[in-house]
């Protein structure tokens, strides 16, 4: 258990780091050779130039400019200056929304820590019952925390009140931060230039016909039903095969560049590579002929499979991205049932052509629902073995655990500074590198199962590692940590002294939090800054790749917001913040100062370096907005569980009320925004409609959407068009490939859906 010494040593460690880190950036970003790495979202919209320095060649390398120093530290000022109208016409709105979750913690935690402080704190501190329990490790931290106040004491009320204070402000300010989120996404969505994904909808599992090809299928189905506003269709190919073909020979056009390079450099001696595993082993070769021998091989499998992919029926998915004269014909397909068979003719609305997930949009939809029952088999089990590597590594990273498993360290550890270190520094770092893996194991049980767009694979992920952190690095460091920790007290005493044991200890546990804020959240944050991986990779890139000022700009990676391992890391703090404000409110200020660090950090890495995938128009928020309500409850049922063992039972019909009142909350925004987030208003629709009508009377909309939803590897070759459409516009009978008379699949009545 870390001291006020322990925690005082390891926020100096976390300073001192963040500082390191911080200085670094403010140096480096300053040099001309970097230019690219801390600035690639100016080079991407062509506003930035390579630096040009006249002088000395190393000044095209280092900065020699002296008086640029003395303001290294100007860049966080310049941060916070973009006014967030233009930070979005910049950015984008999914970039301005997730800043605000930052800003959102800020205006939740600042009042709450002043009351706290005020309020809480003295009362806390004043209880002296710690000091008067036998067998129980403590430290002057825990005194601040509500296991300081005796069993059965009337200072409760004081945490009661706050309790419902805190819950109130909370609530309320998510509420305006609901409505003025969903106010900019209708003015953002309102003000948005033309997308094909306003006028597509994504349609699955159509069904099978025995005369038309699915290409056909569509076109008559949408023909029929929708004659006033269908406009066009993509049918969708599996060309995941195809796809990776293309991957492995640009990787393989990358070794030939650099082996070229290479030679360039040296040509009195030909580059040589194996054969065999990543160069490992095998026959040595020529590597320029190895390469070049490998593409043409390659290229004529990606031709072949390409042919085959064009030609062969078995090849179409029974998908398609159905386009539409207007965005009114668009939500209107959308939001409703296509068939009076549910499970057929399935729409939603399309995503960007950026955001689509190609990969899978080859699963059948049939096996969605059987993969989502084994991927939710997968979390579970996941969870419950993650709990012991986790267990082992947090009872390694504390001085028993040490001292057990390398006896021969004691005198080492039991060194006052060293073991201050350990106990304010160790078992956060040991906890955040346990976990650096878990985003990528969660995001691909999110591919497997079958979400079609990015933004939903990563919201999908987003919700597993939050349940993850809320089980695994919450309760089940509270419930192991107690267990080890109290073990021999929990040995040596009466059963009906264990609850009230649990209930002193759950606070206690605030100082390990206090430990991983500042290693994920101070240093953490600092580090993400200097971006030390895209640095080394660029340098890399560009001593052996680049060749022309194109392949400098694709040597670039801006990275973007990771929202699936950012947000529930977000949550986190909102969980430990609004659990703690009323426990141990000690912890407050550290959460405060990961909140103002990271909104500065990640405002400026919006502003000159990410580079969104997508723009999905802050579709994300009812899940924030979800988790902090989660979070919240989980702060009051274990708040009502703590008082129980307090002899404090009189509170229980108090604090009850609490989980009721914000559930009823949550059902409030949930009815009352919601919808601006999953549904698109027709009158908003028309009103855009009707205007573009205005302005552009002569645009040819076909023309526009005919190749936005076209796999990647297709683009620039010739695939099927439906052309029946253009000699068909005005004409009310829709023709058709069926030989027989049979009764209509698409509308009422008999014959309704042929041509006779």
């Amino acid at each position: 258990m870390a001291s006020v010494q322990d925690i005082t040593i390891g926020a100096a460690v976390n300073i001192l780091s963040a500082v390191v880190f911080l200085v670094a950036f403010a140096i480096l970003r300053l040099q001309p050779i970097n230019d690219r790495v801390y600035f690639p979202k100016w080079y991407l919209k062509g506003i930035r130039g390579s630096p040009t320095r006249s002088g000395a060649f190393v000044s095209k390398f280092i900065n020699l400019d002296c008086r640029t120093y003395i303001k290294f530290l100007n860049w966080m000022p310049a941060a916070l200056r973009m006014p967030e109208l233009e930070l979005i016409d910049h950015a984008g709105l999914d970039s301005a929304v997730y800043i605000r979750i930052y800003l959102l913690g800020l205006k939740i935690f600042v009042p709450i820590a002043a009351l706290a402080f005020g309020v809480l704190v003295p009362v806390n501190w004043t209880g002296r019952t710690l000091e008067t329990i036998k067998d129980i490790t403590f430290t002057n931290i825990d005194k601040l925390s509500i296991s300081n106040v005796p069993p059965g004491s009337k200072r409760f009320w004081a945490h009661l009140v706050m309790a419902y204070v805190f819950t109130f402000w909370t609530c309320y300010i998510l509420y305006k931060e609901y409505k003025i989120i969903a106010n900019m996404r209708l003015r953002f969505l309102a003000s948005e230039n033309r997308r094909p994904d306003q006028f597509t909808v994504l349609v699955r599992n159509v069904p099978p016909d025995p005369d038309e090809s699915v290409s056909e299928h569509v076109e008559h189905f949408y023909c029929v039903n929708h004659p006033d506003h269908y406009l066009t269709h993509q049918i969708v190919y599996n060309a995941n095969k195809l796809a990776k073909l293309v991957e492995k020979k640009k990787t393989l056009q990358n070794w030939l560049i650099y082996y070229q390079n290479k030679y360039e450099r040296k040509p009195d001696k030909k580059p040589t590579t194996k054969t065999g595993f990543w160069g490992l082993w095998g026959q040595k070769v020529d590597s320029i002929d190895y390469y070049t021998a490998e593409i043409e091989k390659l290229s004529e499998e990606e031709v072949a499979e390409r042919e085959r992919v064009i030609s062969d029926p078995n090849a179409i998915v029974p998908a398609a991205f159905v386009s539409f004269k207007t965005r009114w014909g668009a939500a209107v397909c959308a939001q409703t049932q296509q068939s009076s068979n549910p499970t057929i003719w399935l729409t939603e609305w399309a995503p960007e052509p950026h955001d689509v997930y190609w990969n899978n949009l080859a699963i059948p939809y049939v096996a969605l629902t059987i993969r989502r029952l084994l991927m939710a088999v997968g979390l579970f089990l996941l969870t419950f073995f993650y709990m012991i590597p986790i267990t082992f590594v947090q009872t390694l990273a504390n001085i028993e655990g040490i001292e057990k498993v390398f006896p021969f360290l004691k005198p080492l550890i039991e060194m006052k500074v060293v073991k201050s270190f350990i106990q304010g520094f160790l078992p956060g770092i040991a906890l955040k590198i346990f976990l650096i893996v878990l985003p990528t194991i969660l995001m691909t049980m999110s591919k497997i199962e079958g979400f079609t767009s990015l933004s939903t694979l990563e919201r999908r992920s987003a919700g597993k590692y939050h349940l993850f952190l809320l089980v695994l690095v919450f309760l089940g460091n509270i419930i192991a940590g107690t267990a080890f920790q109290q073990l021999h007290t929990f040995l040596n005493q009466s059963p009906s002294e264990i609850p009230k044991t649990i209930g002193v200890s759950i606070p206690m546990k605030a100082t390990f939090f206090i430990t991983y804020i500042m290693v994920d959240g101070w240093a953490g944050i600092a580090a993400e800054i200097v971006r030390l991986v895209p640095l080394v990779m660029f340098h890399i890139k560009n001593t052996f790749l680049v060749k022309t000022d194109r392949d400098r700009e694709q040597a670039m990676d801006p990275g973007s917001l990771n929202f699936y391992t950012s947000e529930p890391r977000i949550q986190l703090y909102f969980l430990l913040g609004l659990v703690y404000s009323v426990v141990t409110p000690i912890l407050l200020p550290f959460i405060i100062v990961f909140f103002a660090f990271a909104f500065m950090v990640f405002r400026h890495q919006i502003i000159n370096v990410y580079d969104q995938k997508y723009e999905s128009g802050a579709a994300f928020w009812p899940d924030v907005h979800r988790r902090i309500i989660i979070g919240l409850i989980t702060s009051q049922l274990l708040l009502l569980g703590l008082m129980s063992t307090k002899g404090a039972e009189q509170s229980t019909l108090v604090l009850i009320a609490l989980p009721v009142l914000t559930i009823w909350f949550h059902r409030l925004c949930k009815g009352r925004f919601e919808s601006v987030f999953v549904k698109y208003p027709l009158q908003d629709a028309m009103v855009k409609d009707t205007l573009e009508r205005a302005t552009e009377p002569h645009l040819n909309l076909k023309a526009y959407l005919q190749d936005a939803y076209i796999h990647p590897v297709f683009k620039g070759s010739e695939l099927e068009r439906p052309a029946a459409i253009d000699e068909e516009e005005n004409n009310p009978l829709v023709a058709t490939r069926r030989s027989s008379q049979r009764g209509s699949k698409y509308g009422s009545g008999e014959n309704s859906d042929i041509g006779v």
